[in-house]
């Protein structure tokens, strides 16, 4: 939302829903997204400065990364984004090496660390951390993008222009930058003045409520959704969160996947969702907590999916009541596709630039775009959220170093403990879980139980094989022939 605020300039203002997420982020909830991504290492593919080079050449495709939040004093109109006059992209790029051996397990608790604390609010709202010294010759980036960031119009995330489709890393326009001067309290004030002028009940309301609350109310996604009826509670999913986090991830084939699909129908998502939900009621079984059989968790779900016009992509939020309660894997897959199927022409859509000129990753982006979807709905109106989000399947490439796999790292609500992501790519199926700390102690399990629930889905696919092969090879009694 841009308006004039002085000597013809203009102040390019946060939308209500993007404020929103500046104002909703507390100290146990900062509302940061991201990704953890790990590479090949090979000789000269990628260190520190190279990476501080490769993005410095690509942040021209994001003016917004070299730009900061000023508040408008009195809170008379939402905060502008204003160039940062100090801006140093090597403070954003961070680097660490893991001690050795380097194992997986330490790459996941120095994502913990990182991803537990809050962005700086003076500067930019973002970071990218180069890690250094997995074991298996790999290296990691994790990047952290605030939600007020990624809109999907003005700014998109970080890994998506990192990334080349090839080793040959592609050339951009060789840009300048100056930053425009800062704006004075004043000159905030005189914007938010002509902007309230030319809006008066925007003032109002303002003036009545505080511009927080005006936030908080406000949702350009899922304004229907926050009415919903508050789902049944389930106690390890219905806590107050902590300030510290917990990542773990699960790397899967696709081709599984697309096995179940196959053979149960359906679609990749809503095997997916299967997957998920009965990882749940094994996790849910293992905390003691009683399920019954009509006991569900219910989950956003923001889908990607198609858009009309070619240069946009769409982001649809669905509350769907995952059936934990239903103990056949095959009756969880067909009612989770009956209702994702029914709920589509339903749910809330949210609109994005289409990203087709750049040969990045748009899943990041894409995880970002639903878990703004998330955030909008009533906090009270689900236990989680789980985005999946389809991505290329030839490889992807960082300076020259290969992409191996992409896990999303995604924020937690104020009651929601748990988070979800998936992601596919080059044959992949990866997830990225993210927990609190206090609250899921036993993230392994949940972790194991996403193995468990995809390999009782394919033992059920093999069974059904098994049982057809047989019927097609019985010999037909004679007489009963056709």
């Amino acid at each position: 939302m841009a308006s004039a605020w002085h000597d013809g300039q203009v102040a390019d203002r946060l939308s209500a829903m993007d404020a929103s997420f500046l104002y909703l982020e507390g100290p146990t909830t900062p509302m940061h997204v991201g990704s953890l991504v790990l590479f090949s290492e090979s000789p000269g593919a990628m260190d520190h400065e190279r990476l501080v080079r490769l993005i410095s050449q690509r942040i021209s495709f994001l003016p917004r990364y070299r730009q900061r939040v000023r508040e408008v004093p009195g809170g008379l109109a939402a905060p502008v984004w204003v160039d940062d006059p100090t801006f140093d992209v090597s403070f954003h790029v961070r680097r660490s090496a893991l001690p050795a051996p380097g194992s997986i397990d330490q790459l996941y608790d120095l994502v913990s660390r990182i991803i537990s604390r809050p962005l700086d609010r003076r500067r930019p709202l973002w970071e990218v951390y180069l890690v250094e010294g997995i074991e298996g010759r790999r290296f990691a980036l994790l990047t952290k993008t605030h939600q007020a960031m990624v809109n999907g119009l003005s700014a998109i995330d970080i890994a998506e222009v990192i990334l080349d489709e090839s080793q040959e890393t592609a050339s951009v326009p060789t840009t300048t930058w100056q930053p425009s001067p800062d704006p004075s309290s004043a000159e905030l004030l005189a914007g938010a003045v002509g902007d309230s002028l030319r809006s008066p009940r925007g003032l109002l309301g303002r003036l009545s409520e505080g511009i927080a609350n005006v936030a908080r109310s406000v949702g350009d996604v899922a304004s229907t959704l926050v009415d919903v009826a508050r789902p049944d509670s389930l106690p390890p999913l219905a806590v107050d969160v902590g300030a510290q986090r917990r990542f773990d991830t699960v790397d899967l084939r696709l081709e599984g996947f697309k096995t179940i699909r196959r053979t149960m129908g359906g679609s990749i998502t809503d095997v997916a969702l299967a997957v998920v939900t009965g990882a749940l009621r094994s996790w849910l079984f293992s905390r003691g907590v009683s399920i019954a059989s009509d006991t569900v968790v219910r989950a956003v779900v923001p889908v990607s999916v198609a858009a009309d016009d070619p240069r946009a992509s769409l982001v649809s939020a669905v509350l769907l009541d995952l059936p934990v309660g239903e103990p056949d894997p095959v009756i969880r897959l067909q009612r989770i596709a009956f209702e994702m199927a029914r709920h589509g022409a339903e749910s809330h859509v949210y609109g994005a630039r289409s990203f087709v000129e750049l040969v990045g990753f748009a899943p990041p982006t894409m995880h970002a775009l639903g878990a703004r979807v998330g955030s909008s709905v009533s906090k009270r109106a689900y236990h989680l959220v789980v985005t999946n989000v389809p991505g290329p399947q030839t490889p992807r490439f960082a300076g020259s170093a290969r992409m191996l796999a992409a896990y999303p790292v995604l924020p937690l609500g104020p009651c929601q403990p748990l988070s979800i992501g998936i992601t596919s790519y080059d044959g992949g199926v990866f997830f990225g879980i993210t927990a609190d700390r206090d609250a899921v102690t036993d993230l392994d399990v949940v972790v194991q139980s996403i193995r468990d629930a995809l390999s009782e889905l394919l033992d059920t696919t093999s069974a059904s094989r098994r049982r057809r092969l047989r019927v097609a090879t019985e010999e037909v009694a004679p007489g009963e022939e056709e």
